[in-house]
């Protein structure tokens, strides 16, 4: 069963006429087009009856119908230079539209106006993306080969990088290397912190340089294929002291005890609080405040989630980063992340950069 097969039989299940996406990640993953679409929310995809019709504008068009074409699609293009709206009252006179509940309020305000009477809009939640949840073998192998250009990268890094070099230096380096390596994109902008800047999750690399005696916190991760990895290090420059070493141990203990924990059926809180209980009990309580992981896919933050307010159960082909995190306000910050895939027995991971600690 194809992606648009499984969206229909949602919507039938729901009793839904039709539906909306409108969302740029949604429309991609629903089409399997690749190398199409960028950031312009420049596109509507209207499935109804089994079946799918895309429109967009002459920016896409011709890349569109050829993706379809080489793919086998049954996606049918349309390119007519009106508004979705507008076009969308023509496609649909009568029954029930789904729409996404992403939409801006200006936007359901347009749709109000363009549709005919006799069809009723109705606001879901989180459709297509629950399908996303799941990931299909394709778009695990394009995560495969997007992390094995991530973990090459961090191979690349630590043989380089020294005291001296600024946190934008290092970034730009892991960044440049990425590309060099077949990356179509950056997964997010890559995180280059050391030193207090490190106790910030999400440091914005700057002109600090690295210094003896400091740790040094890299997240980043490729794209392939519109597919994203994510993948964070904690690396020292030179022997850390005692401090740093118990928490870089604690760090380890508390990735390797969720990552053999994780299964189907495992809730997303579980998982959390077990990382909080293995810093607790090194004597770390109080020092992750972010959750302990995410899934990913075609964005870099999807659903599950690893967090206290994830109580439903995970569920195999769930892909999920596992990054427990110790951050000391004006003293340091250290990560270790991997991500892999929820399997029928267990947690498949991804990543092969070492946990060992690395000295540079």
């Amino acid at each position: 069963m194809n992606r648009i097969e499984r969206l229909q039989q949602q919507l039938t299940g729901e009793g839904l006429d039709a539906f909306l996406v409108r969302e740029t990640p949604n429309i991609a993953y629903l089409t399997g087009f690749e190398g199409v679409f960028d950031d312009e929310r420049a596109h509507a995809l209207l499935v109804q009856d089994g079946r799918a019709i895309l429109h967009t504008d002459s920016r896409y068009a011709n890349a569109c119908k050829q993706a379809a074409e080489t793919g086998g699609s049954l996606v049918q293009i349309d390119d007519e230079a009106v508004p979705y709206a507008e076009w969308l009252a023509k496609c649909i006179t009568q029954g029930t539209l789904g729409i996404e509940d992403s939409i801006s309020l200006a936007e359901f305000h347009k749709l109000e106006e363009a549709m005919a009477e006799s069809v009723q809009l109705y606001e879901t939640k989180a459709v297509v993306s629950k399908l996303r949840q799941v990931k299909d073998a394709t778009e695990l192998g394009h995560m495969r080969a997007a992390q094995a250009i991530t973990d090459a990268a961090f191979s690349h890094i630590v043989a380089v990088m020294k005291p001296g070099m600024t946190e934008r230096e290092v970034a730009r380096e892991l960044d440049n290397f990425m590309f060099a390596q077949g990356a179509d994109a950056l997964a997010f902008p890559t995180i280059v912190a050391t030193g207090p800047n490190a106790a910030n999750p999400h440091a914005q690399p700057g002109e600090a340089a690295l210094e003896a005696g400091q740790c040094v916190v890299m997240d980043f991760g490729a794209r392939v294929a519109g597919y994203c990895s994510d993948m964070t290090r904690t690396v020292f420059l030179g022997e850390p002291n005692e401090k740093l070493a118990r928490a870089y141990a604690a760090l380890r203990e508390a990735n390797k005890t969720v990552e053999a924990m994780l299964k189907p059926g495992i809730t997303g809180a579980a998982a959390h609080q077990k990382a909080l209980d293995v810093l607790e009990e090194a004597g770390f309580g109080g020092t992750m405040g972010h959750g302990l992981g995410h899934s990913l896919g075609l964005e870099i933050h999807e659903d599950p989630v690893l967090s206290p307010r994830y109580q439903e159960a995970l569920q195999a082909g769930n892909v999920l980063t596992v990054e427990p995190g110790i951050y000391i306000p004006g003293e340091f910050g250290m990560r270790l992340e991997d991500f892999g895939v929820l399997t029928e027995s267990g947690f498949e991971v991804f990543t092969q950069s070492t946990h060992d600690l690395v000295l540079v």
